[in-house]
């Protein structure tokens, strides 16, 4: 790049060092890159990769009930449109000001949605996954939070969960509040405290600040790159993400949260030509007010990489995700969340 006379080069930050010995490799709805997503099966396979946590999306029964599924819509991850006896609730319903089209969760009880099986998001990209559709159920937190105790005991170590509340002013504003379950079940396997290995997170700042007075359980803030948290715009809150990631911003956060979990590309910013950028100060000013920071979301097919971390030009070919993984271990991140954790450990076990 040439420069203009009498301009100078913006200024290179330093490295910034990760705030824990060790950062996390983190199951993005549980080795989701090879098993349906949010199926005790996925999860269960991360853990034999050996992943630190596993994180899981949250949704409500219209009886109250925490179901691992990350869309209140059902059919983009289940067989609901296979079932005759549901077809009457096909509807329209606008969440978070989008309409949507299909079978929504809060329309079925606990023991309605048992009925339903898992299936593969994106059948395209991962044929190996879609494979499985049909074998695996919709598990509840309850059954999650069991699984990974038994595992843990069986496997000699304790595997973190990390719990993401969606649409959490949506669900509210229904009646279906999704606080009061979810300290439920936390109280219900004794894992309700700050040494218990489950965070929990959510991209709305209004449930975190209700829970970090009643909850023991550490509390992490989700941020994307260029959008609005929803519950500020049901509040008329002018503010955005990007207001979140400046140093005051950040400062408010520390208030009531423990860490972040944060887009890639607040990490590493893109090139206009889609290339992988140099670290931002995203990670060095979360740091400095003792935040953790985990970045979102790890995925090995071309078509989710940076140009220049592409492998030949099939979109679902996988690309080169190591590469990702060491670029946002150098700029000092806490944590990987990844579809594909076996692909993620070897670019930690270079560091370590």
């Amino acid at each position: 790049m040439v420069r203009a006379p009498g301009q100078r080069r913006a200024p290179r930050l330093r490295p910034a060092h990760s705030l824990v010995v060790t950062p996390a490799v983190v199951a993005h709805r549980g080795a989701s890159g090879y098993r349906p997503e949010h199926t005790l099966e996925a999860y269960r396979t991360a853990i034999r990769m050996g992943v630190d946590d596993i994180e899981l999306d949250l949704v409500c029964t219209a009886d109250g009930v925490l179901l691992a599924r990350h869309d209140v819509e059902l059919s983009l991850t289940t067989d609901v449109a296979d079932h005759r006896e549901y077809a009457d609730r096909h509807r329209t319903l606008t969440i978070d000001g989008v309409e949507q089209r299909g079978w929504f969760v809060t329309d079925f009880t606990h023991a309605e949605v048992k009925r339903l099986t898992a299936r593969e998001r994106r059948p395209a990209a991962r044929p190996h996954s879609a494979a499985h559709d049909g074998r695996y159920g919709v598990p509840t937190l309850n059954e999650v939070l069991a699984m990974v105790e038994a595992e843990s005991v069986r496997r000699g170590r304790m595997v973190g969960v990390m719990l993401e509340l969606k649409h959490a002013s949506w669900f509210d504003s229904i009646g279906l509040g999704l606080a009061e379950p979810l300290l439920r079940d936390l109280a219900r396997h004794g894992v309700d405290h700050a040494r218990s290995r489950v965070s929990v997170m959510s991209f709305e700042p209004t449930i975190l600040r209700t829970l970090a007075g009643c909850a023991k359980v550490p509390l992490i803030q989700l941020l994307d790159a260029g959008s609005v948290p929803a519950d500020f715009v049901a509040a008329n809150d002018p503010r955005t993400y990007a207001d979140l990631v400046t140093p005051a911003g950040l400062a408010w956060i520390e208030r009531y949260a423990d860490g972040l979990g944060v887009h890639v590309d607040l990490v590493l910013a893109r090139t206009p030509g889609g290339m992988l950028g140099e670290p931002t100060s995203l990670v060095r000013d979360a740091h400095a007010e003792w935040l953790t920071v985990h970045t979102w979301t790890l995925r090995a097919e071309n078509a989710t990489l940076p140009v220049d971390l592409r492998i030949g030009a099939d979109p679902h070919t996988h690309g080169d995700l190591p590469g990702l993984a060491r670029r946002l271990l150098d700029a000092g991140v806490d944590g990987l969340i990844t579809d594909h954790p076996d692909l993620v450990f070897p670019a930690l076990s270079e560091r370590t």
